[in-house]
């Protein structure tokens, strides 16, 4: 279906769209409908259609003067971004891992046991959401939202009762006999709108006498339920004492009317003999004229017969087409095997709407179950249903029930694959469902790592939290290219807002030599511009780390001899001074600055540095000076002079020291 994106207006100006992998960005051109040539004014309002696309949300409208465009995002799966929803997917996560990480061995009844229990535990993760979703639809004061809300519950709704159907027939399986007495619970859990007329009835001071007494009394039969009915027409008998006679011949038949068990107890030979019996004796009754003088109660038996238009003279009450079904099978077809079903669904839904209406979405998928066409379930619904989050999750547990095994597409996945990789890209489409996802991906054998792989890169990292936990997730699964992605996308972050401590840890995680090179000439950088280093805790515990790049090495290093200068410890410190620059660790632009932090060792009262660490001193001085051309030299200012004749003339005193002392303890 087309789906218009409001503020658009394609009949104005040419529009452009980029698709992503969960919305499609629209924005509208510089370019006329007319000629081609730039619009001169603004677009005026109107109305795009963007065909294929499921949901459509403006996002952001850019007001301007007479050259703007605006940009629109369209996203596919609206119902993710809806609050109360997130209950939903929350909670359906645990179920679904549960699921995958259940015991496969388990085998016949325990087996199906167990998937029965999680198809229930579904079941009640989508009504507890509908219960939520009521409460928000009652409590809203906004029409939109109300409106939004309880749309959203008739969804649940239907979702839930499709739900519970495939349950009864594909995951439970129920047999002839037991199949009828689910399909009446399913009626009665879903066709609930009696409720309140029993509530209304029953809160009266004369309840056989309300206005609604006998529908009340309708429905618990049409249901089945008939320790209800018989309740409410003790009543009656109570109130109308010419009716006595009449009400205990009723009462007795509704009594006595055989029903399938749920154990072995009985046979569906006896089944069908015992309500052959019973079926004849209420025939007797009707012919003979017993209820004739109560239209109701001659009414009721007509249904406990199984008549058919009396049944259907109860149309309005029971509201749905499945609900006559299920009450044409009690009173008429109580032992139904699963395959006749689609005989009596076909011909009940179409007795039942008559030609004056055609069947709704609904209809069709109910129907396709009735029909054991569970692939056309799955894509009816796929169609109908505004998120992926059904058929995924139907689809999973069918799988394991070993229901799909043979079903397989034509482009390589199989259905459940394809399905769970459709919801799981959904989710990651949002700012914190994404991490939902991944365990989707992670039980998708065949495309789920690639998918992973393409989504995560995808993910904004706003915060280093965020960050993280993505980091942390692709670690697990040693996705090492991602892993090198985001510490570079970070680190890259963090260099612009001059975060250099953090920049460099990224860098260090993503074994980015060059980039860990580049953060450490500018930690160099702010050292000579400001006389200190900062995040002093990241580089004095770099340990291995520091061996990243010759760099990163030279600054770990010379950290090192700040420290050991720090603490008095001269005579290590010189040598580690010494060492970074005859080693050509340090880089040549860095050695004035070296050679500087040497000038107070030199001049210590002890002598520090022997006559040969002195003289490489020297000559990495008259190297630095030497490797300058004339015309550096010219334009070297005046400080730098100084310190030149400093250092010759500190490392001549400090030569001479030596030397004296070094020939006095020769001659002693």
């Amino acid at each position: 279906p087309s789906q218009v994106v409001p503020g658009a207006d394609p009949s104005a100006r040419q529009l452009c769209f980029a698709w992503g992998p969960a919305e499609v960005l629209v924005c509208e051109t510089l370019f006329s409908r007319r000629g081609g040539s730039p619009s001169p004014g603004e677009a005026g309002p109107g109305r795009a259609l963007l065909p294929g696309v499921l949901t459509g949300c403006l996002a952001g409208t850019g007001e301007g003067g007479p050259s703007s465009s605006r940009l629109f995002v369209v996203r596919k799966d609206q119902d993710i971004y809806i609050q109360t929803l997130r209950k939903l997917f929350n909670e359906s996560h645990g179920i679904f891992i549960g699921l995958q990480r259940s015991e496969e061995e388990l085998a016949g009844k325990s087996r199906k046991a167990q998937l029965v229990q999680v198809s229930k535990n579904y079941r009640s993760v989508i009504r507890a959401c509908m219960e939520d979703m009521h409460q928000a639809a009652i409590s809203a004061r906004d029409p939109a939202l109300h409106s939004q809300y309880s749309t959203q519950v008739s969804i649940l709704s239907a979702m839930e009762l499709i739900w519970n159907l495939c349950e009864i027939l594909f995951v439970e399986a129920a047999a002839a006999g037991p199949l009828l007495l689910r399909l009446l619970d399913w009626v009665r859990l879903h066709v609930c709108d009696v409720d309140n007329m029993v509530r209304e009835v029953l809160s009266s001071e004369n309840p056989s006498k309300h206005e609604l007494f006998w529908n009340v009394v309708d429905v618990f039969v049409l249901q089945g339920r008939m320790d209800e009915a018989r309740h409410l027409l003790s009543k009656e008998a109570s109130a109308n004492p010419t009716s006595v006679n009449m009400y205990k011949i009723l009462d007795d038949l509704m009594k006595k009317m055989p029903v399938p068990s749920l154990g072995n107890t009985q046979t569906l030979t006896e089944m069908e003999l015992k309500w052959q019996h019973w079926h004849e004796e209420c025939q007797r009754y009707l012919q003979d004229g017993t209820f004739a003088s109560n239209s109701h109660m001659e009414s009721i038996c007509k249904i406990l017969l199984g008549d058919e238009d009396a049944i259907l003279e109860k149309k309005e009450i029971m509201t749905t087409w499945y609900h006559f079904l299920v009450t044409r099978l009690l009173y008429s077809h109580p032992t139904v095997k699963p395959m006749e079903l689609r005989f009596y669904a076909q011909a009940c839904m179409d007795l039942f709407l008559g030609g004056e209406s055609s069947p709704e979405p609904l209809d069709t998928i109910l129907m396709a179950a009735f029909e054991f066409e569970m692939h056309q379930v799955i894509k009816e619904c796929s169609i109908a249903l505004s998120n992926w989050w059904f058929v995924a999750h139907l689809t999973d547990l069918l799988d394991h029930c070993k229901l799909l095994q043979s079903h397989n597409l034509y482009f390589g996945s199989n259905m459940r694959e394809f399905l769970l990789l459709e919801y799981a890209s959904g989710l990651f489409s949002h700012h914190s469902l994404w991490q939902l996802g991944v365990d989707y991906f992670d039980h998708c054998p065949e495309y789920g790592r690639v998918y992973l792989e393409l989504h995560i890169e995808r993910i904004p990292l706003n915060t280093e939290q965020k960050a993280l936990k993505v980091l942390r997730i692709c670690e697990q699964r040693q996705m090492h290219e991602q892993v090198r992605s985001i510490c570079k996308i970070m680190a890259m972050k963090a260099l612009r807002n001059n975060r250099l401590g953090s920049a460099l840890s990224w860098s260090i995680r993503a074994k980015d030599a060059a980039f860990a090179t580049l953060i450490s000439d500018r930690f160099l950088k702010d050292y000579c511009e400001r006389g200190c280093f900062s995040d002093l805790d990241l580089i004095d515990n770099l340990g291995p780390s520091m061996l990243l790049s010759d760099r990163l090495t030279f600054l770990g290093k010379y950290r090192e001899f700040h420290r050991l200068y720090g603490e008095k410890r001269f005579s290590e410190a010189a040598k580690l001074l010494l060492m970074l620059m005859t080693a050509h660790i340090a880089p040549c632009s860095f050695w004035m600055t070296l050679l500087t932090d040497a000038l107070p060792l030199l001049e210590q009262k002890e002598v520090i540095f022997s006559a040969e660490q002195t003289y490489e001193l020297m000559r990495c001085l008259e190297d630095l000076t030497a490797g300058k051309s004339d015309k550096q030299k010219f334009q070297d200012d005046d400080v730098e002079t100084m310190k030149v004749e400093m250092l010759r003339l500190a490392l001549a005193r400090n030569l001479a020291r030596v030397i004296v002392k070094e020939g006095t303890l020769e001659g002693s």
